[in-house]
């Protein structure tokens, strides 16, 4: 397994960005959509593992990353793609469209911390057509403090974008994904009784049993 050095000198996955010892990259798997997906992530967010942008960029064939920078962010031309509506998902948007021909549609994912997100937020805003998902309940991460409801994930908001448009094994097939990055996740952390309370109710269970038997296997940290 490729490994690389990040900025605490922690050994990390190239792929995963998890530690060797919770990396999931066994259960990598790449997942087609109709839909087109890139993800505006924030400088600052490169580099931490608990990022679901990076997941989105991983798992979701054809999907692009692009780099806020805030002394230079990025133009509207570098991600636009020709001959296709922007869509970018913003709280103060209209609700999700019925009826729409996804072969013509490219959404753009905002990711970052809070206040990061509202940064590209407003440098974005007049790019395209603004879509603002329903209220979908509580949060399924809890890599990072929630501060308000109505507050999700990167690859939750996408989540919850593919069940409204109905690409219901899309939805199926990443939501796996992003909970057994939860899961890493809060493992690596030391978060364990955290992290049995969410895999009570998860789907990894059924989906990842051989990962994660070994994933529980006492082994070297490093």
């Amino acid at each position: 397994m490729a490994r690389s050095l990040i900025t605490n000198h922690t050994s990390r996955c190239e792929r995963c960005r998890f530690a060797p010892r919770w990396c999931i990259c066994a259960a990598h798997t790449e997942i087609a959509s109709p839909l087109v997906v890139d993800v505006l992530i924030h400088q600052r967010e490169l580099w931490r593992p608990t990022s679901t942008g990076r997941l989105v960029n991983r798992v979701l064939a054809g999907s692009r990353q692009h780099v806020f920078h805030r002394e230079k962010p990025p133009p509207r031309e570098e991600i636009a793609r020709p001959g296709r509506e922007l869509w970018i998902l913003h709280p103060r948007g209209e609700a999700v469209p019925t009826g729409a021909d996804l072969s013509q549609v490219q959404v753009l994912l905002l990711d970052g911390s809070w206040g990061e997100a509202a940064r590209m937020s407003s440098h974005v805003a007049g790019w395209g057509r603004l879509i603002c998902l329903p209220d979908a309940g509580e949060s399924r991460s809890s890599l990072r403090r929630q501060e308000q409801s109505g507050k999700y994930a990167t690859a939750e908001a996408l989540l919850f974008l593919l069940a409204a448009l109905g690409l219901t094994e899309v939805e199926r097939q990443l939501r796996l994904q992003f909970e057994l990055h939860v899961y890493a996740g809060l493992r690596t952390r030391g978060a364990v009784v955290q992290a049995e309370e969410f895999l009570v109710a998860s789907p990894i269970k059924e989906a990842f049993p051989d990962l994660l038997t070994e994933l529980h296997r006492r082994r070297p940290l490093v």
